[in-house]
């Protein structure tokens, strides 16, 4: 059963692979995509899913949840677009500096606890960031050091669509719209390093708020 204390804001939703082992929560998930939205309610019926842009949902909406995870969009960040420049005419372009945007607006106006995450950039982070695997994470609370022992086994490299589905425990083939298949699949968070993330940011939650019942 749902518990609708505990409300997360899960943005940048896509088709919720970090969001897929959370457990007892009241979710709000926002996906600019329509078809990606409706995929996610599909999957998440208990979710309040919203077609919108999350980078302006979180600033007017921030302070209604206990927990945030952001995902913004990675490719203008990713070492794989850097090395690419110059091939079949990809052209260099800016970083999309929304993602820190939002590190620094949750850094400094968050109540409850967060999580921005995202790629390991072709330059250095221009704010840190907690290293695990391949992405980086930005949280105001220390995560494991090891968010998963799943491996994908070079999958994300070797672009294998029917074994990036088995990894995530989804048929990517569902999705009828505009972006590609594969960027979808590649891009997705592997669902136990998503929950290893909400259940230790749940964790300082609960104890703080035990705590203060002690004290009171």
């Amino acid at each position: 059963m749902e518990n609708e204390n505990f409300k997360v804001l899960n943005l940048y939703a896509c088709l919720g692979g970090n969001r897929y082992k959370w457990e007892n929560c009241d979710v709000t998930a926002v996906e600019l995509d329509p078809e990606l939205a409706r995929l996610y309610q599909e999957r998440f019926p208990n979710d309040k899913v919203i077609i919108a842009d999350a980078h302006q949902y979180l600033i007017d909406n921030y302070q209604e949840y206990d927990f945030i995870w952001s995902s913004p969009p990675c490719p203008s960040h990713s070492r794989a677009r850097y090395w690419g420049f110059g091939v079949n005419g990809k052209q260099p372009v800016y970083p999309d500096m929304k993602l820190y945007e939002e590190i620094i607006f949750l850094q400094n106006h968050a109540k409850g606890k967060y999580c921005v995450e995202n790629v390991i950039p072709y330059y250095e982070p221009l704010i840190p960031a907690q290293k695990r695997g391949r992405h980086l994470y930005w949280t105001n609370f220390n995560i494991p050091n090891v968010l998963s022992n799943r491996k994908d086994n070079g999958l994300v490299q070797e672009s294998k669509l029917d074994a990036l589905g088995q990894y995530h425990d989804y048929d990517f083939r569902k999705y009828k719209g505009s972006q590609r298949i594969l960027k979808i699949a590649r891009n997705l968070v592997d669902f136990e390093a998503g929950k290893t993330v909400f259940n230790t940011a749940r964790g300082i939650i609960e104890s703080q708020n035990t705590n203060q019942t002690v004290m009171f």
